[in-house]
């Protein structure tokens, strides 16, 4: 085993750690921020030649996301986002600044698709998907068309662990959304609401 062994080890790990816990980049040490800013760097690279993918400064995105942005589903990335592992995302997706993405959220933009204002945070295993089926009972649900309204997230919005988001609701700015919660309607402007199907609970003022 050379010298170097034990450090490329811990390198990995905390590769990993990052891919899971992806704040922790922007309070990395000078020595480990050298090489996690050209890890990020070239993977980023590859995601934008790869797929139809903006990506602005100083983001964070796990090469462990499942990121898709074909020819007509365009992703946008605004400055400072982290994207963490097992994510998957599917345009057009328009993410803004000092946006949070944690691990094993799943967004889907649809036709229509998802627009995220700045400073949201999106707690792990969030879901949300800017299209529906159509229910007629005379055909299958997989035969009926797909129609697609978006999804809106306003500015400072929270939304808990294992929060899912119906298409075609809009939650405005610094509302803030409880875990487990399903949202089926528009969210007002700094409420708090919660369940299934999510109600208020209260202001935060």
């Amino acid at each position: 085993m050379t010298e170097q062994d034990p450090l490329l080890k811990y390198r990995e790990q905390h590769k990993h750690r990052l891919n899971y816990m992806p704040w922790l980049y922007w309070s990395l040490k000078p020595k480990n921020r050298v090489w996690a800013e050209q890890w990020q760097q070239e993977y980023q690279a590859y995601l934008m030649e790869m797929e139809t993918v903006e990506i602005g400064k100083n983001c964070f995105i796990s090469p462990l996301a499942h990121i898709f942005a074909e020819p007509g589903r365009k992703i946008i990335i605004g400055d400072n986002t982290f994207i963490a592992a097992d994510c998957t995302l599917h345009g057009p997706l328009d993410i803004g600044n000092e946006v949070a993405i944690n691990h094993h959220c799943i967004l889907d933009g649809g036709r229509a698709g998802i627009k995220l204002h700045d400073q949201v945070r999106i707690a792990a295993y969030s879901h949300l998907y800017a299209f529906d089926h159509g229910m007629d009972l005379e055909q299958p649900i997989y035969q009926q068309a797909v129609h697609s309204q978006g999804i809106e997230i306003g500015r400072d919005v929270w939304l808990g662990a294992h929060v899912g988001i119906k298409d075609g609701v809009t939650i405005h700015e610094q509302a803030v959304i409880g875990m487990n919660s399903m949202v089926t309607k528009d969210v007002e402007a700094r409420t708090i609401v919660g369940g299934n199907p999510a109600k208020f609970i209260r202001f935060r003022d």
